[in-house]
């Protein structure tokens, strides 16, 4: 072989391996730093895959970075893949449990908000109250509709209608910033807005025509997606990160909860239930309507747990009802502010 090739020879393996160095030290990690996995899964999968951060990694060296892809290029497109997949999840998660949020969004020990929950901006005032203060209105109403007290029904609508400024300012003022995650935030509230403002419509109308069964499926949709803006909107003043109840009653029989075969005798609308099956397994709460679309679904509004009552859709077969004597739903125990 001759000199001057053996010199180009040597001068092409210089070149590849330089190339393959800058390559190496610029490329994108192809696993996440550190993947994280949501606290509570629900019976449709909306979950969003995402990486914990800490903002005093995305300083960079912006000079030593200029000829591949910086850190705060990577940080960049990964904010904007969060921020978008939180807002295309919504679409797919018409009747799901309360929506799951990418654990960096969310608090922890020594941060303001609620531990688990997502942090609100500072500048929401009393918006957060006045939030909460519909789930008493919710309470009241199906106190009067499972007491099918028409006359007091048909007041909702208007007064529950008068609440979309106060909907609107708190999604905007919680996340207010133009990070991808805010948007996504922003775009996921509106959403379960929108859809909660669109069952009250159903449910207005099928009050005007006393249809029971449309009443309560509408109220049970409303309670869905306003359980849902509580979960995203940061406004549950706790959050349960147990994943799932079922371990705990392992090696345990089933005949030690009470209840009725939901095969032979399924719950209905206005029922004390316990859930048998699934990550809610023993909790208790009452059917607040079951769903025509042959899914065999229904929903069940648990019991109080720290001033908040979480909403479930799960098969008819998880919900059973208890046997023997039971205290009431404690709606009923809400004195009537009119006759």
């Amino acid at each position: 072989m001759s000199v001057p090739i053996i010199i180009l020879f040597i001068a092409s393996l210089c070149l590849c391996g330089h190339a393959i160095q800058q390559s190496a030290a610029f490329q994108q990690p192809s696993t996440p730093v550190v993947p994280s996995s949501f606290r509570r899964s629900s019976s449709c999968d909306v979950s969003i895959s995402a990486t914990r951060w800490n903002p005093q990694d995305c300083k960079c060296d912006d000079d030593r970075h200029s000829d591949g892809i910086s850190r705060r290029d990577i940080l960049s497109s990964t904010l904007s893949a969060v921020g978008l997949s939180l807002a295309a999840s919504i679409g797919k998660a018409e009747r799901a449990n309360a929506l799951d949020v990418p654990a960096f969004l969310v608090s922890s020990e020594g941060d303001r908000g609620v531990k688990g929950m997502p942090v609100p901006g500072k500048r929401v005032g009393g918006l957060s109250s006045k939030i909460r203060s519909v789930s008493k209105i919710m309470d009241e109403l199906q106190r009067d509709l499972m007491q099918e007290r028409w006359d007091l029904v048909e007041g909702y609508a208007n007064q529950l209608r008068s609440y979309v400024p106060v909907f609107t300012a708190y999604t905007d003022s919680a996340f207010p910033t133009d990070i991808p995650t805010d948007k996504g935030l922003r775009v996921a509230l509106r959403y379960e807005v929108g859809r909660f403002f669109a069952s009250l419509e159903r449910f207005r109308q099928a009050t005007n025509r006393k249809s029971l069964d449309e009443a309560y499926v509408a109220y049970s949709d409303m309670s869905l997606h306003f359980d849902r803006y509580l979960r995203v909107g940061g406004l549950y003043t706790f959050y349960d990160d147990t994943i799932s109840l079922e371990p705990y009653y392992k090696g345990v029989a089933d005949s030690s909860l009470v209840y009725a075969d939901p095969n032979k005798d399924p719950a209905l609308v206005r029922d004390l239930v316990v859930l048998i099956k699934g990550a809610d397994k023993g909790r208790t709460g009452i059917v607040i309507g079951i769903y025509p679309d042959g899914s065999n679904n229904c929903a069940v509004k648990l019991d109080r747990s720290r001033g908040i009552r979480e909403i479930r859709v799960v098969p008819q077969s998880w919900a059973a009802k208890r046997l023997g004597e039971q205290d009431p739903d404690d709606v009923f125990l809400i004195p009537q502010s009119s006759s």
